[in-house]
C-alpha cells in the first residue's frame, strides 16, 4: 500500500527556515561551490544551529502523539524540500536525526528550489527563508511564505503551539482589501463587508493549513474527553487589523470553513507587535511586510507574498 497523504497535515520545509545556514552560505558566496562541498562533508557530524521555524516545526511534529498509530499514520507529516544536491544534503538530514525531529522524507534538487512538487506531495504550507522561491510558489498559486529574519520564541519547557494568523491575504483572498486599496476609503471598506456579511470569502493561500491545523484541534477535545486531565496544546489566533462591523464577516467565514479560532484580535489599526509581545505565537502569518517590521522584532514571522498589496508593491 503507498503511503497516503491526503488525511493528513503535510508541511514542506527548506532548510534555510529549519536550520541557521548563515555559515554555509557564506562559505558557498565566498568560495564557490567545490568548497562548500568540502565544508559540508568536514561538518557532517555537526549539527547546524536551530532557525527561525525550527520550534513550530518541533512543536507541530509532537502533535502525532494524538494519532493511534503516529508511527504508520501520524497526524503531521513534514517534509524536506532542498536545493542541495543529496550528497550536500545529507548534513540537513544528520541535523535532523541529532534534533529527534520525526522528518524522514524529503525532496534534494542540486540548485534548483523543489516547490513544484507542493501540489504532488499534498503539502499546505512551504516554509523558506528564499523570498526568491516562495514569491515563484505563490506565483503558481501554492500556499507559500517566507520566513524572516526574526525573534524566535525560547520557552523550550512549555509543549503549547502558538500559531496566529493575519485574515485578509493569508486565510481569506484578497478581495476585501482591494476594496479598501482601490478606495483608500475605511467607511467604503466597512459598508462593503457589512453588505457581504453573510457572503463567505474565498479561500486564501493559508486557508487549507488552517483547516488541517483545525482537524488537529478536534483530535485533541477527543483525547481531553477520552482523558479529561489532558491539556490542549495548540492555540490557534486571528491578528487582524479589521474592527467592527467587519468583524462578523471575518467570524462568517471562519465559521462557514468549520473552524474557530482559540482568540480573535479585531485591532482597527492598532499596531499588531503590541497584541503579538504578549500572545508570543511561535509563528505568525501576515502577508504585509510592512507589519512583519515591527511584528518580526518580537515574534517568528512569515511573510505572505500574496494579493494587491503585494503587487502594488505596498509591502
Amino acid at each position: 500500500m503507498p503511503y497516503d497523504l491526503d488525511n493528513r497535515l503535510v508541511i514542506g520545509v527548506a532548510s534555510s527556515a529549519m536550520f541557521d545556514l548563515s555559515e554555509s552560505d557564506e562559505v558557498f558566496k565566498r568560495e564557490g561551490e567545490e568548497n562548500y562541498r568540502r565544508f559540508q562533508e568536514q561538518n557532517l557530524n555537526n549539527p547546524l544551529p536551530k532557525g527561525i521555524a525550527f520550534s513550530f516545526i518541533k512543536r507541530l511534529l509532537s502533535l502525532n502523539d494524538l494519532s493511534i498509530d503516529s508511527t504508520n499514520n501520524p497526524l503531521v507529516e513534514v517534509v524536506l524540500l532542498s536545493k542541495n544536491d543529496p550528497d550536500t544534503g545529507l548534513r540537513v538530514m544528520k541535523s535532523i536525526e541529532y534534533y529527534g525531529l520525526g522528518m524522514t522524507r524529503a525532496i534534494f534538487m542540486q540548485g534548483l528550489a523543489p516547490y513544484k512538487y507542493i501540489p504532488a506531495l499534498n503539502i499546505s504550507l512551504f516554509l523558506s527563508g528564499s523570498m526568491d522561491d516562495v514569491e515563484a510558489a505563490i506565483g503558481l498559486k501554492f500556499p507559500a511564505g517566507h520566513v524572516m529574519n526574526s525573534s524566535v520564541i525560547d520557552d523550550e519547557d512549555d509543549e503549547e503551539l502558538r500559531i496566529a494568523f493575519d485574515f485578509d491575504g493569508v486565510l481569506a483572498d484578497d478581495e476585501s482589501e482591494t476594496v479598501f486599496q482601490e478606495t483608500k476609503d475605511l467607511k467604503q471598506f466597512h459598508a462593503h463587508e457589512v453588505t457581504n456579511v453573510m457572503q463567505p470569502h474565498n479561500p486564501g493561500p493559508l486557508q487549507q493549513f488552517l483547516v488541517q491545523v483545525s482537524k488537529i484541534q478536534s483530535e485533541e477535545e477527543r483525547r481531553k474527553k477520552a482523558d479529561p486531565s489532558y491539556k490542549n496544546r495548540l492555540r490557534v489566533s486571528i491578528v487582524t487589523a479589521r474592527n467592527a462591523p467587519s468583524h462578523e464577516r471575518a467570524l462568517n467565514t471562519l465559521k462557514s470553513w468549520g473552524v474557530m479560532a482559540n482568540d480573535a484580535f479585531f485591532l482597527g489599526g492598532i499596531e499588531k507587535r503590541r497584541v503579538l509581545a504578549v500572545l508570543r505565537p511561535h509563528i505568525f502569518f501576515d502577508d504585509q511586510s510592512g507589519h512583519l517590521e515591527a511584528a518580526s522584532k518580537v515574534v517568528p514571522s512569515v511573510h505572505i507574498p500574496f494579493g494587491i498589496t503585494n503587487q502594488q508593491g505596498l509591502k
